[in-house]
C-alpha cells in the first residue's frame, strides 16, 4: 500500500476528495452544453465506466441554458469549466453546479476573480484552481521568464491566498503542463508547500495511445510518491477511454482496482495459437464487469501455466487444447474454439 500525503478534505457534490478518501476518477465531456441529450448520454457512459466527477466546458452564455438542464438530470456531480468571462462563472454558479474550475491566467482581473470566489463561498461551491503552463498570467511570466514549475506554483498560491482572504477554503489545485517533467516537478513543489488536495493530470496529453502512456508516466510517478487526490487522463478521444485509462493506472499501482485486468503474453515464436484476436474478444466481452478480477489468456508453455494459475480465472493454451484454471486449480481441459466461451462463463459465475 502506497502511503499518501494527508491533504485537507473537501466535498464536491457529495464526493469526498482528500483526507482519507480514495483517489477520485474524473473526466470531461466533449460536447457543447446546449447539446443536452448528447452531453447527458456521454455522462451516463462515463458513469458506467466508473467516472465519479465530470467537468464540462461553459464557453458562452448560450451554454448556460443547456447547463441548467444538465444539472437537473446529471447522474454525476458537475464541475463547470470557465475561462475569460467572469460572468459565465457567476451564471454557472446560479445554475447549481457542484464545482467550479477557474484559471487565474484566463481571468487575470483580481476584482473579478475575487467576485467569483465570494459567490462560490456563499453558495458553498468548491473551486478548483486550475493552473496551466500554457496560460499563466503575464506578470507571473515577467517575473519568472517562462512557465517554469516555480511559476506555476506561485500562480496557484496567489490564487489560494485570494480564496483564503474571502474565507473560502473548499479548494483543490491542479498544475498541468503538456510535458511530464515540468508537470511532475510543479506538483512536487506545491505538495511540499501546501496541504490543499491535488487534481492530477498531464494536459493535452495527445491521442489515446501516446496520451495514455504520457499520463501513465506522469501520474504514475506522482501517485507512487503519495501525491494526488483526483486524477484525469486527458486524451483526444472518447472520455470513456480516459476513465478506463485512469483505473488502469491506479490498478497498476494497486491503489484502486475496478473491473477485469487481462494478463496475456505478448506472443513470440513459441506461441501456438492466434492469441491476439482471442485476447481482444475476451477484453470486449468483459468490459461491463466492475468487480476486480484478473483473467489470464496465455498461449505459451513457458509462463502460461504459472500466470493462469495465479489469476482468478485463466487459460493456459497450446495447439488445439488448453487448461482452464480457477483460483489456482485446474478445472478442465478445453478445446481451443471454446476458450473464450468458458472464460466468460466462469467470470460471470464468479461475479454473480
Amino acid at each position: 500500500m502506497i502511503p499518501r500525503k494527508k491533504t485537507r478534505q473537501i466535498s464536491v457534490g457529495g464526493v469526498l476528495i482528500g483526507g482519507e478518501a480514495p483517489i477520485v476518477v474524473q473526466s470531461m465531456t466533449t460536447t457543447h452544453p446546449l447539446e443536452v441529450a448528447s452531453t447527458l448520454g456521454e455522462i451516463e457512459r462515463m458513469q458506467r465506466a466508473g467516472c465519479e466527477l465530470v467537468r464540462l466546458a461553459v464557453p458562452d452564455k448560450g451554454a448556460i441554458r443547456g447547463l441548467q438542464e444538465i444539472v437537473r438530470s446529471s447522474p454525476l456531480p458537475l464541475i463547470a469549466d470557465v475561462h475569460f468571462d467572469h460572468r459565465l462563472a457567476m451564471l454557472a454558479l446560479e445554475a447549481g453546479v457542484d464545482g467550479l474550475r477557474i484559471n487565474p491566467g484566463t481571468i487575470p482581473n483580481r476584482d473579478r476573480l475575487k467576485g467569483i470566489i465570494v459567490e462560490a463561498r456563499q453558495r458553498e461551491v468548491p473551486i478548483r484552481v486550475g493552473i496551466n503552463a500554457g496560460s499563466l498570467e503575464g506578470r507571473i511570466l515577467d517575473r519568472f521568464g517562462r512557465a517554469t514549475p516555480e511559476a506555476m506554483v506561485e500562480s496557484a498560491l496567489e490564487c489560494i491566498k485570494l480564496c483564503e482572504d474571502v474565507g473560502h477554503s473548499a479548494v483543490k489545485v491542479s498544475l498541468k503542463a503538456s510535458d511530464v517533467p515540468r508537470t511532475v516537478q510543479a506538483y512536487r513543489l506545491f505538495s511540499q508547500r501546501s496541504d490543499y488536495p491535488l487534481h492530477l493530470g498531464v494536459t493535452e496529453a495527445g491521442p489515446p495511445f501516446t496520451g495514455a502512456i504520457k499520463s501513465a508516466v506522469g501520474l504514475g510517478i506522482l501517485l507512487a510518491e503519495g501525491i494526488g487526490d483526483t486524477i484525469r487522463v486527458s486524451l483526444t478521444g472518447d472520455p470513456v477511454l480516459e476513465v478506463r485509462a485512469a483505473y488502469d493506472i491506479l490498478r497498476a499501482l494497486r491503489i484502486r482496482e475496478r473491473g477485469v485486468e487481462i494478463i496475456s503474453c505478448p506472443t513470440c515464436g513459441r506461441c501456438e495459437v492466434e492469441l491476439i484476436p482471442l485476447v481482444e474478444e475476451v477484453q470486449e466481452k468483459l468490459e461491463h464487469i466492475q468487480t476486480p478480477l484478473t483473467v489470464a489468456v496465455m498461449g505459451c508453455v513457458v509462463n502460461g501455466p504459472g500466470e493462469a494459475r495465479e489469476a482468478d480465472v485463466g487459460i493456459a493454451g497450446g495447439k488445439g487444447m488448453g487448461l482452464l484454471f480457477k483460483k489456482g486449480e485446474v478445472v478442465e481441459k478445453v478445446r481451443e474454439g471454446e476458450w473464450v466461451q468458458r472464460l466468460i462463463e466462469e467470470v460471470e459465475r464468479m461475479v454473480g
